[in-house]
Parts: C-alpha cells; structure tokens; sequence
C-alpha cells in the first residue's frame, strides 16, 4: 500500500499468457457508432498562471537555440512528481514538489542536488541499475552525463560505474529499452548539429549493456541533425524500433529514420523497399499514441510550419505511414493569435487527456529558434482537443494558456495530485511557465496508474496499458524517449468521463497478459505484477 493523499490501491495482477492482438481497424475520420468512444467532448479546462517558486531560465547563444527540456519524475519517495531543468548555459537545477493536495503549485530548489551542471540541454528520468531510485539521463552540448538517484533527490555521476563515454557531441535526444535477458537498458543518443563544423550532422550512439556496465558504443550513421528519438513497438511485433525525427535545415540527402533494433543484432535502417516512405521536415518532438483504437501508436511529429500526423497505412505490416494531420485538424502549422500570417515553429508535442472527458487531447509548445523572420515571432502554444469523431479543436485561448515566449520543452502531469494535468513550460531567455489547471466546467472522473514489477525495468518500461469504459478502449504504451528534451517517470493519467470505475488489463514488457481488473474511477494506482 502506497500512502498517498488521496486513495491509493495497490494491485496485484496475475499473469496469463498471450499477446494482445491489434484489432485491425481501418482509420476513418468518423469512427466506428460500435467503437464505444464518448458520443460527449468536455469544453476546454481552465488554466490558472502560478510562479511556483521556481526561478530558472534556459539561455544561451547558438547551442542553446534547441533543447530546453523537463525531467518530471519523483526523486523523493512521496509520490508527487517532482522536477529537473535544463539550464543552457545557466546551472541545471532539481525542484522538489511542495505543492498541498489540490491546492496551488510549489516548488523549493534542492540545495546540493548534484544536478547542478552547465551545457545541458535536457533530461530523461529512468531507472538504469532497477534499484527503485530513478536516475537522469541528462543531455549536454559537450558530455553527457549518467546521474545515478541517491534518494531525498540526490545524485551522483555515474558514467564511470556504468561505463559509459558521454562523448562531446551535441545531443538534445535520447531514449531507452530493456531487451531481453538484459540487466539494465539499452541507451540511445540522438546528436544534432557537428560543433566543430556546423554543414555537417553528427552520428548517434547506441549502448547496450555487458553484465552490469555498458560495452563499446554502436555508431547509427548515417546521423541527420535529430531532435527526437523514441523506441516503440509501432506494429505490436514485441520488438521496440527507434523512430528518429531529423532537421531539415542541416541536411542536404537525408531523410526521418526508423531504425530495427532487435537483441544480439547490429541496428539498421528500414528501407524504402520495406516501406518506409522518405519524408524530409524540420523534425523536433515526437508525441506517439493509439488514437484510432486500434492497439497501434499513431505518431505525431513537430516541425516548422507543417506538423505531421501518421497512422500506419490500413493492413499494412511493414512501416508505411500515412499522414493524417490535415484530416484531423492537427497540423497547428500557423499560430492560432499573434503572427497569424507566417508559419509556426513547433518543439513538444505530448498526448494526454486535459478535460477527463477519456478523450485524448494534444498540448505542442511553440516558439521562434531565435529571430528568424521568415517565421512567426509570436507563437503562442497549442492545445487541441480531440472531439468524439477524432478530430481536434483548438483551445488553448478558451484555456488561458496563451503565452508569447519562445518555448521548448514541457510536460503535462498532475502536479498537485488532484486528477488534473497541470503544465510546465520550459520558456527560453525567460522563467519557466507553469499553469495549475483548474478544471473543466464538466469535471470527468479519472484514474492514474503506475506499474511495478521485478528487477530488472522495475516500471515496466515497454508495457501496454488498457483501459476499458464500456466499448471504448484506451491503449497506451509506456516508453522512455520522445518529446523534446524531456520526458516523464511515473503516473499515466487516463480521464473516465461519467464512469465511476474502469477495467484495467497490462500487457507486460515480456508480452504476458494479466487478466482486466476493476478499479474505482479518481485514485492514485499502483499496478504490481
């Protein structure tokens, strides 16, 4: 049992084997009346402005022009979620959660972290050594650096215990998986721009572990200037693949990549003849979530003025991915107030359900690189809801979130630990942006899930979470990577409408099945296998 505020239940699910099947359900923009999805929209929630306490800023000259991220995971034990910050060339710095139980957000600046660095661009919260403490993967223009979580939000560096170069390249991307039979992750860093020479791209690296260190990196070269990096089991195949979403703007013959990374084998491309479709754009955050219901993650990838929405092509099993944003009204390629006539730029984008009406919605920062005028200088973000026929709508006025800095990286996440996600923008040149949200005028009932299993990937990274209302499914995977700069360790928050209680059922990293289970709707939930 998990002491928490509010309620909280500890489950313990058995095991059943088998896989979960994609359902094969062809894309439509009305979906199907049997689909059981809510015939229902909630109006926007509504965000209140809060300084929280934290007074930090990512600034810089040219290195810093990208990165920015947010690391929100608990580095205390009290099961709130807590929060590092990329500094640029400020000092990087942890923020512990103060905030009471639905109340106003605080936060107090921990003294002596062991966080405190300069360079960094951002950060991934995960457990590499599965002793329950989560440690940052933190990004450097210059060497990354492993930190490894001491608990009371300590840390210490890590890269001569675990093995690992941190190298000198500029890295703004990362993501992680657990293979198996191995006893800690396999690590991925994405590189951008050569410093020593800014025409060419750097290559990326990929290390995975011998025993309890990591052995030589495996170069992934070609390297295309990438900004996001995410490992997904995108055909439900049990095997996660790197998508990479690359900058146009440095590459002359490049293109998005998908790398197959499967256990005990080199990496390598996808091919178009396998049928991957070249795509070339000013790629900086990947977002990836079933939305079409059918067990398969649609991605959703940022760029300057055309957003990009891909679900797999109906039938197909290999990776051929068709663009849907325009359809759904998800492009955001121009800002919806302020420059209304150039086109946006756009860095993280992350899915999640705002308004608890079991919708899933869409929050994407946005902000000039630095003063190129051939794109909008007032850029406000965006939050699309998405409607019961899967389209969005525009909301982010509605919700009072409209802001004009130049932002980078954020994070959705219950902050104060009352079943609404609140937001954390990380601005550059200014403070950090953070907005409690106070609800919806319709207030929908929620449930937030964390899962737990045995040494090693103690939170089951890899897994998929199902969760049943009626007809209407919601699949999320758990993965490490993605956004921009940043990225989340801890509750997946699902909204239930109306619904009083859900069934919740895990695929396990492994590909077991435990069995549904009912769970009571507005509880804290920790999921044991």
């Amino acid at each position: 049992m998990i002491k928490q505020p509010r309620t909280v239940v500890a489950l313990v699910l058995g095991l059943v084997a088998g896989v979960v099947m994609a359902g094969g359900v062809a894309f439509g923009l009305v979906r199907y009346f049997d689909s059981g999805v809510p015939d229902l929209a909630y109006g926007p929630p509504r965000f209140v402005k809060e300084t929280a306490g934290i007074e930090h800023s990512y600034d810089g000259e040219f290195q810093y022009f990208v990165g920015g991220g947010v690391a929100v995971f608990d580095c205390d034990g009290n099961q709130k979620p807590d929060l590092f910050l990329a500094g640029g060339v400020n000092p990087s710095g942890v923020f512990r959660n103060e905030s009471p139980s639905g109340g106003s957000l605080r936060f107090e600046p921990v003294a002596g972290a062991g966080a405190e660095l300069e360079g960094v661009t951002g950060a991934y919260p995960i457990d590499v050594d599965s002793d329950g403490l989560v440690d940052l993967a933190v990004l450097r223009a210059g060497e990354n650096v492993m930190l490894r979580g001491l608990g009371s939000c300590r840390f210490e560096p890590a890269n001569s215990l675990w093995g690992i170069d941190g190298g000198e390249d500029w890295t703004v991307a990362f993501s992680a998986k657990w293979e198996a039979g191995a006893s800690m992750p396999s690590l991925a860093f994405g590189n951008y721009v050569d410093l020593d020479d800014r025409t060419r791209c750097s290559d990326h690296q990929l290390l995975r572990p011998v025993g309890a260190s990591y052995g030589a990196p495996e170069i992934l070269t070609p390297g295309w200037c990438t900004l996001s990096i995410l490992f997904s089991d995108w055909d439900r195949s049990g095997r996660r693949d790197l998508r990479m979403t690359n900058d146009r703007h440095y590459y002359s013959d490049g293109e998005e990549q998908l790398w197959r990374v499967e256990a005990n084998e080199p990496a390598r491309l996808y091919t178009h003849d396998e049928g991957w479709q070249p795509m070339r754009i000013w790629g900086m955050g990947i977002a990836s979530h079933d939305l079409t219901g059918d067990g398969l993650p649609e991605v959703y990838l940022t760029s300057q003025s055309d957003n990009k929405l891909q679900t797999l092509a109906a039938g197909s099993s290999s990776p051929n991915y068709e663009d849907i944003a325009f359809e759904l009204g998800a492009t955001a390629h121009r800002p919806f107030a302020g420059d209304v006539n150039l086109p946006s730029t756009a860095w993280h984008p992350q899915f999640d359900d705002v308004n608890n009406d079991g919708l899933v919605d869409l929050f994407v920062s946005k902000g000039n690189v630095e003063a190129m005028a051939d794109y909008a200088a007032d850029d406000p973000n965006n939050l699309l809801l998405q409607n019961p026929d899967g389209t969005f709508t525009e909301s982010a006025l509605e919700a009072g979130i409209v802001d004009f800095g130049k932002s980078r990286g954020a994070a959705l996440a219950d902050l104060n630990q009352d079943g609404l996600l609140d937001l954390v923008v990380v601005v550059r040149r200014e403070n950090v942006a953070v907005w409690r949200n106070t609800g919806a005028e319709s207030r929908g009932n929620w449930v937030a899930l964390r899962l737990q299993q045995p040494a090693p990937n103690r939170d089951a990274i890899g897994a998929w979470i199902e969760v049943k209302v009626g007809r209407h499914v919601q699949h999320r995977e758990l993965t490490i990577g993605g956004g921009h700069a940043g990225g989340i360790l801890g509750w997946a928050h699902f909204g239930l409408a109306e619904a009083s209680s859900a069934e919740v059922r895990v695929t396990w990293p492994d590909g077991e099945v435990g069995p549904w289970t009912n769970v009571a709707a507005n509880q804290f939930v920790t999921v044991d296998r």
